[in-house]
């Protein structure tokens, strides 16, 4: 990620996470000064939102390598396809009997068959394993904020 196009596709996701971070600050200023009767403590509730947005920023970072990943190993692929496209156009021209010419047909095919299901299933590990991390994060943080949100009501009193 210490490309300069690792910084600008980040760019955006890092914009808008300060936007985000602007409208809590404003949030929390804005409504510091109001009493709620039988409320739960106004700071203790506007950390949880925090470790919340904090939670979701991760989990939004994990998605964003994820597709780094994957679209780095999509190009990888797309060129090591093209250079065996040259190598077997090579092996299909040197051949001269049709019986060879047929054998060697079948044999590229059938390997150009089998890397493109690897392929295919390697492209499909990188995406799920991204997206299993991006949602355990954020299902962590939401087992995490309903017993902060318990204990915080239980301190004001509030039976769930």
């Amino acid at each position: 990620m210490a490309s300069d196009s690792g910084k600008s596709a980040t760019a955006p996701f890092a914009s808008a996470m300060d936007q985000a971070r602007q409208a809590g600050e404003e949030f929390s200023r804005m409504f510091a000064s109001m009493k709620f009767p039988a409320a739960p403590n106004l700071e203790a509730l506007l950390a949880v939102q925090k470790r919340n947005m904090d939670a979701l920023s991760a989990a939004n970072r994990i998605a964003l390598e994820g597709a780094q990943t994957v679209a780095k190993r999509h190009m990888e692929i797309m060129q090591q396809t093209m250079t065996e496209l040259g190598e077997t156009m090579r092996a299909l021209s040197a051949a001269e009997a049709p019986q060879d010419k047929a054998a060697t047909q079948a044999d590229l095919l059938k390997r150009a068959y089998e890397r493109a299901v690897s392929n295919t299933k390697e492209m499909s590990d990188l995406i799920q394993r991204a997206n299993g991390e991006a949602v355990d994060q954020l299902n962590q943080r939401f087992i995490e904020a309903m017993e902060e949100m318990k204990a915080l009501a239980a301190q004001a009193g509030v039976k769930p």
